[in-house]
Formats: structure tokens, C-alpha cells, sequence
């Protein structure tokens, strides 16, 4: 089978020059395994970090590729819930399933967690044209929902999903700010917060705005601007609220960087901002004061459960969810999409299809 695979890091992001397609055997299935027949997968940032061998060096030689959907091709002696012809997606958190984390039901805590087609491998990942999974690793995707659709959800949507319901409890009726809206998980928490009925304040680049407010989001403010924090203070005075002293209830927070103190000085006492990521650095000065006074909750989220990844696909087959496609690339122009998720020239998702 045809797949895309890299044996050796890039130090300078010229990806071209160690992606390579390869012929490698298909997969047979294991007792408790699945074969999937790739239809389509989606680019993340961990697929990056896996070419730079940075921040963590993964297995070569490598193919990545954590979100990937497609057609069951064959199961395992052992599997029972999935059969051949089902259409499937990937749940890419990799867990134990039997330390004290996973049986609570929080196998995105588990000390032995490791996230598919980015820690995995040798040559274990989606951008292939056949792949395999654990049973309890592979999700079926609802009526109504395409492949791409779930590709670009599997976990960018269930990172939204987590942060918001699982982690930020979001209730009706709160002001949540999400922060980078025009990106996956942004496009997604836009949704999910629209969903539980909450008024939301998105930010992006000032050629995105208006793609915000057309997700739902009731207000777009540009946070490339000086002011920006400003401009979302002065929106949230205006917002009604139940006699309550106006302010930001939830930040969706996955930049960092110089924008987190600007982002603790909107929260309201007693708000929460959760955070998954820092894409503009990681080493961000925090001013106490504004925690310990209002009281402020810092939650930290990483990816989230099988069920929450169900949660989210069923409310995509309602139609109150919809994945943002960007554009799609076949597997020989891999390095141009990945360059291009580099530079951030996007609104929504890049799949590629083997």
C-alpha cells in the first residue's frame, strides 16, 4: 500500500525534502484490532512537531496522520462492535484502560497515554491508504456526517468538546471568549458554545472576522490589535447579565504568549479560562494578582474521552455542528499543506487523501 513516511527530522521545516511516499505491506488485524481503509485524514500541529523531532522525538521511521476516517476492511477474531463496511473515525488517545485514570473514565490523564500517528510507530499512523486500531480506538461516524466532516473533527472537535463541557463546565447564558476562532478548535468551540446557549466573543486575524460571525459567534474582535482586550472589555459591559458585575465567564485559551495576562484581566470573579495549547509561546508571565483577587480558575485540557468524541459526532449529525474544511491535498502534496499549516493561511482544516 501507499503511504507517506519520514525517517529522518527536519531542522529547518523543509518538509519536502523527507517526505517520501513508500510501498509498505498492508496491515494485518490483531485479535482486538481493526483495519481501516482510509478515506481521508486531517492535518494537525503535532504532525510538525513529530518532522522537527521537537519537542519529542517520535518513532522512525514515521508515518503521521492522527485523524483519519474511512471504510472497516477487517476486524480482529476478538472485536465486537465493529464490523467490516462500517464507517468509521479514529479516537487518537491512546490509553491503558486499567490504571486508576481510564477506569474514572479519564483516559486523557493517563500516565501512559500516548496520542496516535504522533507518539506511535514505527510506520503507525493515518496518512496511508489502509491502517489499524484498538477496537476501543475506533468511533462510528452517524448518518449524515461525511468522512471529511469526521476526519476534521476527530480531535480537534473533541479538544473543543473537552475544554468547554468537559472541563469549563459551560452553562446558558455565560459570555465565553474564544480565543484564535478562525482555527480548528476555535471554529469548533465558536459551535459548542453557541450550542449550550452561551454569547460569545471570537477572536482572529481582521481578514477572519467575518467568517466568525458567520460560525455564530456574536461578536469578532481582531487580537493582533494593541487593544484588543480593550475592545472585548467595552463589548462585554454592553453584554446583559443576570445583575452580575460584567466581565468574560470562560476563555478558550490555546495561544499564549504575550496575550495571557491581557486574557486574566477580562475574566470575571470566579470565570475560568482553559487552556490546550500556547501556538504563540509557552513561557508566559503570569500577574498573580489577577487570580488570587477574583478568584480565577486555570484549567489545563488535553484531547478528551471516546464518549465525549461520540457526544460531538451526534450533534454534527443533527446539523448543530458543522467541520470547517480549508482545503485538501493529495499525499504527494503533503509538504505544501503542511507548509501552509505552518504559515497559518487557513480557516478550518486541511485533509489529505491517500
Amino acid at each position: 500500500m501507499k503511504a507517506l513516511v519520514y525517517d529522518q527530522y527536519t531542522d529547518d521545516d523543509d518538509f519536502a525534502k523527507i517526505l517520501k511516499i513508500k510501498q509498505i505491506p498492508i496491515p494485518k488485524p490483531k485479535a482486538r484490532e481493526v483495519i481501516i481503509k482510509v478515506k481521508t485524514a486531517a492535518l494537525n500541529y503535532d504532525d510538525i512537531w513529530g518532522m522537527r523531532g521537537k519537542p519529542l522525538t517520535v518513532p522512525l521511521p514515521h508515518i503521521s496522520g492522527t485523524d483519519a476516517a474511512g471504510e472497516v476492511s477487517a476486524v480482529g477474531n476478538d472485536v465486537k462492535s465493529i464490523k467490516v463496511g462500517d464507517r468509521v473515525v479514529s479516537h487518537g488517545n491512546m490509553s491503558c484502560r486499567v490504571c486508576n485514570a481510564c477506569t474514572d473514565g479519564r483516559e486523557f490523564d493517563c500516565r501512559s497515554r500516548t496520542i496516535w500517528g504522533f507518539q506511535t510507530g514505527p510506520l503507525w499512523g493515518g496518512y496511508c491508504e489502509f491502517t489499524h486500531l484498538p477496537e476501543v480506538n475506533v468511533v462510528k461516524i452517524p448518518n449524515g456526517v461525511s468522512y471529511d466532516e469526521a476526519a476534521a473533527a476527530s480531535m480537534t472537535m473533541l479538544t473543543s468538546w473537552h475544554m468547554l463541557v468537559g472541563r469549563a463546565r459551560i452553562q446558558p447564558g455565560q459570555l465565553v471568549l474564544i480565543m484564535g476562532g478562525s482555527s480548528g478548535v476555535g471554529n469548533y468551540g465558536i459551535q459548542i458554545a453557541k450550542l449550550f446557549g452561551c454569547t460569545v466573543i471570537a477572536t482572529a486575524s481582521p481578514d477572519k472576522l467575518d467568517k466568525l460571525l458567520d460560525l455564530g459567534a456574536d461578536y469578532a474582535v481582531d487580537h493582533r490589535a494593541d487593544d484588543w482586550h480593550n475592545k472585548v472589555r467595552s463589548i462585554a459591559k454592553k453584554i446583559p447579565k443576570f445583575g452580575d458585575v460584567s466581565g468574560v465567564d470562560v476563555i478558550f485559551e490555546h495561544i499564549g504568549g504575550s496575550h495571557w495576562n491581557k486574557e486574566l484581566t477580562l475574566l470575571n470573579y470566579g470565570g475560568t479560562i482553559v487552556t490546550t495549547g500556547a501556538t504563540t509561546g509557552y513561557d508566559a508571565k503570569t500577574d498573580l494578582r489577577h487570580i488570587f483577587f477574583k478568584g480565577i480558575n486555570i484549567l489545563g485540557s488535553t484531547q478528551g474521552t471516546r464518549a465525549e468524541l461520540e457526544q460531538g459526532l451526534y450533534w454534527m449529525s443533527q446539523g448543530k455542528i458543522r467541520s470547517v474544511i480549508d482545503s485538501v491535498y493529495s499525499l504527494e502534496d503533503a509538504a505544501h499543506a503542511h507548509t501552509k499549516m505552518l504559515k497559518g493561511k487557513l480557516f478550518g482544516k486541511i485533509l489529505i487523501k491517500p
